[in-house]
């Protein structure tokens, strides 16, 4: 609908304004003004994303939305060392202030804060990562700056001296001679419980809660210098908190105050929501379009990861994805986040930039990728790497 109420005004500037008398005209030119008046007031209607979700409606967009949870290996964060890498593009050709649809655990929040998401949804098909999810959304409910975040998280007391305007590398820092606290452990178990269970009254079976405290014990046992992503090479949570894009900018959703209040506002207002979505399925993506179409909005960031490796593997689990994808609303600027290792990259024999990162990230336009599958242009997951913004 963008441009609509221009287009009808011009058609019936055109078509009336031409010939008549002087009362025509001015009838004709009153119809199209009024056309026009009504046709703006349609689109900003149906343009409107909520400002926030109440607790009832959230759940039911990640109930009514979510499929039944498959296998995969777990990932308590993200293995990715690149993610930050197409930050700077990022911002300079998406629009602000958009959709997210995201997959996997922490990274999202680094993009969601780097496009100032309106709306986000992160889909997984491991139950066990909308869990952490709700977590994460907890914490950052409970938590009223970065500093007191990571204390909760790993369930270490927080050093003194840590302020808004603390660097990241300073809190971690901080942090890394301090112990787990058993006592701050059950305190923030309590408190996630009761945020979840008591405040929101999100339905969360005994089941549920058992996996969300079993995350937490986690994250304490583990600390931030010792948690990773899956395989050796990947980075320690402190590690990709500290990183940086490629021109030395710190980006992650925890190197400024702003961007932590940022994903925290959000969090507040219901607006990131985690669902249990299979890419194939036929439920989770297709409810994301069905939403953002009765709000008028687009998808802006759809970051994949490496799952379309997994699913052009599966056969026909990548046509039913990309039927999925086709299916979203979005327009040029709409962007695919994907990503690669170093080692399946020498596999496919897909290019990659000089450098030691162990995985790196590309941006490619939706449109351009989906046109060019549905032309016949592309027959292999090597081949979508090929069509990079």
């Amino acid at each position: 609908m963008r441009g609509q109420p221009l287009c009808l005004c011009a058609f019936v500037r055109r078509r009336f304004l031409r010939k008549g008398t002087e009362t025509q005209r001015l009838l004709s030119y009153c119809l199209a003004l009024l056309i026009f008046v009504l046709a703006c007031l349609s689109t900003t209607q149906a343009a409107e994303l909520p400002m926030s979700l109440p607790d009832q409606e959230f759940w039911r967009l990640v109930t009514e939305f979510s499929e039944t949870g498959g296998v995969f290996q777990a990932e308590f964060m993200s293995n990715e060392d690149s993610s930050q890498f197409v930050i700077p593009t990022l911002q300079q050709t998406t629009r602000l202030g958009g959709v997210y649809i995201g997959v996997g655990p922490e990274q999202n929040f680094t993009y969601i804060a780097a496009i100032e998401a309106r709306l986000a949804f992160v889909l997984d098909i491991r139950r066990d990562n909308m869990l952490e999810h709700l977590m994460y959304k907890a914490l950052f409910e409970t938590s009223k700056d970065r500093a007191d975040f990571v204390s909760r998280l790993f369930s270490r007391k927080r050093p003194p001296g840590l302020d808004a305007n603390s660097s990241i590398k300073s809190i971690f820092d901080a942090f890394q001679t301090v112990e787990s606290d058993p006592q701050l452990y059950q305190e923030s178990v309590a408190a996630i419980i009761d945020q979840l269970a008591n405040q929101h009254k999100f339905g969360l079976s005994q089941s549920d809660k058992t996996t969300i405290v079993a995350f937490l014990n986690t994250f304490r046992s583990a600390g931030p210098y010792a948690l990773k992503g899956t395989g050796d090479k990947n980075l320690t949570y402190s590690q990709a908190m500290t990183g940086s894009d490629l021109t030395g900018r710190a980006q992650s959703y925890l190197a400024s105050e702003e961007s932590y209040k940022f994903v925290q506002d959000l969090q507040k207002r219901n607006l990131i929501v985690p669902l249990v979505g299979d890419f194939a399925g036929d439920k989770a993506i297709a409810g994301i379009g069905r939403y953002l179409r009765e709000h008028g909005a687009i998808v802006d960031v759809f970051y994949v990861s490496n799952v379309e490796r997994y699913l052009w593997e599966q056969g026909d689990h990548g046509k039913r994805f990309y039927e999925n994808a086709s299916a979203l609303p979005r327009d040029s600027s709409s962007v695919f986040v994907r990503s690669v290792t170093s080692d399946i990259s020498r596999r496919l024999g897909v290019a990659l930039p000089d450098g030691a990162a162990n995985w790196r990230s590309f941006l490619s336009a939706m449109s351009d990728s989906l046109k060019a599958l549905a032309d016949g242009k592309v027959h292999s997951y090597r081949e979508m790497f090929e069509i990079v913004r």
